[in-house]
């Protein structure tokens, strides 16, 4: 009995999966000194920023009040060369020009963003302490700031939200998605960079939730896991595509408080103070100050 043709079966393999047809879609044609993202590298830039926002808890532990000023500025600049880098490999992959690898002006607009972001981190900081605080309020079981920022799920996804959130409001492409992607997988909370989130913002457990990229939530507002901000429906154009880009997702306003496992669909309005119970559809608006739930059922 002669031995198996394995070698037959692999370049048989090889060839189909060259094909042009078989790829179509889903092949990304590199071009010479055009970059690509790096999930590594972005993963450092979130672990470079979660130092800067909350020194002490990420990065060199040993920082204090008379090193912290070095601290910041080492990591700062780590981080605008490391960005730099990543966001022009947004630029370029997102780039329609059919020159070969990266121009001049790519990389100083990168420089730029790069620039503009970190001017930003004040700002940042001040929302997600605000974010911390409204963390700790909410949850009796929460002893301390500190364990909220090293241990809540919410403060990681929220803290990757932010900073994805202020990449995409200076144009950055695709470097938002990838980043809230990372949180998502490492959390189970799934953030669209481009929805809008006031202060003092909290999730609660958080496993399964999800907020849709034209979603709008106020300030001082809660969600417990399993909640969903999602779209109705899909408008489509003439060639039967999704529409792009049109207001489909729920608007929160201050001081919405939705239960575990609510799913609140299209493009309506939560009135401020409302309370949506668990375990509920939503697809109308909410007066303010109502309180929704489930109706039990009768005999």
């Amino acid at each position: 009995m002669s031995p198996f043709n394995f070698t037959h079966i692999l370049t048989q393999t090889v060839d189909a999966l060259s094909e042009s047809e078989s790829y179509k879609g889903l092949f990304h044609q590199h071009k010479d000194g055009e970059p690509l993202p790096s999930a590594r590298v972005l993963c450092d830039i979130i672990e470079l920023t979660r130092s800067i926002l909350f020194p002490g808890y990420f990065g060199n532990s040993t920082v204090n009040s008379r090193t912290v000023n070095y601290h910041i500025g080492v990591n700062i600049e780590q981080l605008f060369d490391l960005l730099s880098e990543q966001i022009l490999a947004g630029l370029c992959f997102g780039s329609d020009e059919e020159c070969s690898g990266c121009t001049e002006s790519q990389r100083d607009e990168a420089a730029h963003l790069a620039a503009n972001f970190i001017s930003k981190l004040p700002e940042m900081r001040q929302m997600l302490a605000m974010d911390v605080e409204a963390a700790y309020n909410g949850d009796p079981a929460a002893e301390s700031f500190g364990e909220v920022i090293f241990c809540y799920p919410a403060i990681k996804s929220i803290s990757n939200y932010r900073i994805a959130h202020q990449l995409l409001l200076l144009g950055v492409p695709l470097i938002p998605r990838i980043i809230t992607e990372m949180a998502h997988s490492e959390t189970g909370i799934d953030i669209h960079p481009g929805a809008e989130i006031g202060t003092h913002f909290t999730i609660d457990h958080g496993t399964g939730v999800v907020i849709g990229a034209t979603s709008i939530i106020g300030n001082n507002v809660k969600l417990y896991q399993g909640v969903t901000l999602g779209a109705r429906s899909f408008p489509l154009d003439e060639e039967g595509k999704p529409i792009k880009g049109i207001p489909r997702h729920p608007i929160l306003e201050d001081n919405v408080i939705v239960y575990s496992n609510a799913t609140i669909l299209g493009r309506i309005t939560i009135g401020h103070d409302a309370t949506v119970g668990g375990n509920i559809w939503v697809t109308e608006n909410v007066s303010p100050g109502a309180r929704i739930v489930q109706t039990k059922a009768k005999k």
